[in-house]
């Protein structure tokens, strides 16, 4: 082919002007939630406050179910309906649209989970020292209650982390961040939505368990272990393998005690 139809069909070289709408378009998709962008632009103050009336409903709902019920499942069926209450606004917020980058798993999130986890775990013994290392679950017949598989089982291990970290970690923190972020910059909003966020944990947490000193404090580590893994990472499964574990080690230590014990 001759030299002068090769030059016909290259590209032509990109100008400034397209080099500029490039750049304009990067900075208003990043790949990444923590520098802004369409993708979080609908995680504002609507959503904020959307979560937090479907979580003060949920609690409320809760504790009106444990206090006029006289059953032995009520607790449960009342933590199922908590879970619920966190579980809606994270589904509106994800169906509006997804932060960059948020939900993106790493191989770095299973060793933070099994790092991270684990020492929370130690720590949570030490701060515990009257607890036994091996605690136990109640039998009834020699067997677990029924309730203890939705509860303390599959919930404790899966449903707990995943809905508790997507709310409490994705939603509430982002949404407090992206609100935060112009006015009081990118390390002043971080902090301020990691503090919020896990005294919300804690806080919701005491409301509806037996609350001691020892456990808001493995609360308050455990909030603010997985709150800074998703600012420092912009990945939330991190945050909610290491509440796996953390919740997962708990749940072998018991059974052992209950058993073997």
């Amino acid at each position: 082919m001759p030299e002068q139809s090769l030059n016909e069909v290259a590209p032509a070289p990109p100008t400034r002007a397209s080099l500029r709408a490039r750049t304009a378009e990067k900075l208003a998709s990043p790949a990444d939630w923590r520098w802004g962008g369409h993708t979080v632009a609908v995680w504002n103050a609507w959503l904020a406050a959307g979560a937090l009336i479907s979580l003060v409903a949920a609690v409320l709902v809760r504790a009106t179910i444990t206090l006029v019920w006289p059953s032995p499942w009520a607790a449960t069926i009342g933590t199922v309906l908590l879970w619920v209450g966190l579980a809606v606004p994270v589904v509106w917020a994800l169906t509006r649209s997804r932060p960059a980058g948020l939900l993106r798993l790493h191989p770095l999130d299973f060793l933070y989970a099994v790092v991270l986890g684990g020492v929370l775990r130690v720590v949570q013994g030490w701060i515990q020292p009257g607890v036994a290392v091996f605690p136990s679950y109640p039998l009834v017949d020699g067997r677990l209650a029924a309730e203890w598989w939705l509860i303390d089982g599959v919930g404790a291990v899966v449903v707990s982390p995943a809905v508790e970290e997507f709310f409490y970690r994705a939603v509430l923190l982002i949404a407090l961040y992206v609100i935060l972020r112009r006015a009081l910059g990118n390390v002043v909003a971080g902090g301020a939505a990691l503090l919020i966020t896990t005294g919300l944990f804690v806080l919701v947490h005491a409301l509806t368990t037996t609350p001691t000193a020892d456990a808001a404090l493995s609360l308050t580590l455990l909030g603010l272990v997985c709150g800074l893994l998703v600012l420092l990472t912009g990945r939330i499964w991190g945050a909610v393998l290491v509440h796996l574990v953390f919740n997962a080690t708990f749940v072998l230590l018991a059974l052992t005690g209950t058993f073997l014990g």
